[in-house]
């Protein structure tokens, strides 16, 4: 009379196993891809860095929380739509942890000049990082804390939930893959720091 108990058990038992097994799946699928839009100043060289880095999958150049719809490089340069050049990034976090991808974001900006960077001034070159997930929030406001240890001014690096993005025009995606020597505030150094700075033992 026992048997058919042991065997409900045992079904049981099996049940929670696969769920648990789908769970873990389900996870993996979740955390396989993440994804942050990063201004920091001409999109240029801020795409151009960030693909060099190791977990970074895909990169597009675009305009980030303005108003008005699909706006064009003429109307954004303006200064009238509130957008800013931003660069979506799709990476895996769990080869690039957003707190590194963060870190190496901050090496190419002045976090605390206001609507420049290098020679660029503007609006639509000031320094965001735009969130989709409200859970990186508090991870990015962390970062943030970092920085401002660092300097004696005021952070001008807006941290907030996306509200808007379009892409931009397609010569304007990877500009300085298709233009080695096309103008670009970055320094050249950093973009060979940023090949090595999360560099995998198997990566070739």
């Amino acid at each position: 009379m026992y048997k058919p108990i042991f065997l409900g058990v045992v079904l049981m038992c099996i049940s929670c196993v696969s769920n648990s097994q789908n769970k873990q799946k389900e996870n993996q699928k979740m955390t396989a891809k993440a994804e942050i839009y990063l201004a920091g100043g001409c999109f240029w060289g801020t795409e151009h860095f960030l693909k060099q880095i190791d977990g970074v999958l895909e990169t597009e150049v675009g305009y980030a929380n303005g108003h008005g719809t699909a706006p064009s490089y003429e109307q954004v340069c303006t200064d009238k739509t509130g957008f800013a050049e931003a660069v979506h990034v799709t990476y895996d976090p769990r080869q690039l942890p957003l707190s590194l991808l963060v870190q190496l974001y901050f090496q190419t900006i002045d976090p605390t000049s206001v609507n420049q960077q290098g020679n660029d001034h503007g609006t639509q070159y000031r320094t965001g990082i735009y969130y989709k997930d409200p859970a990186d929030r508090s991870l990015i406001l962390a970062e943030m804390a970092k920085q401002a240890a660092l300097h004696h001014k005021k952070l001008a690096v807006e941290v907030l939930p996306l509200k808007n993005f379009y892409a931009a025009e397609d010569y304007h995606q990877d500009y300085l893959t298709k233009n080695p020597s096309g103008y670009c505030h970055i320094p050249q150094a950093l973009f060979d720091m940023a090949r090595s700075a999360n560099k995998q033992p198997n990566s070739h």
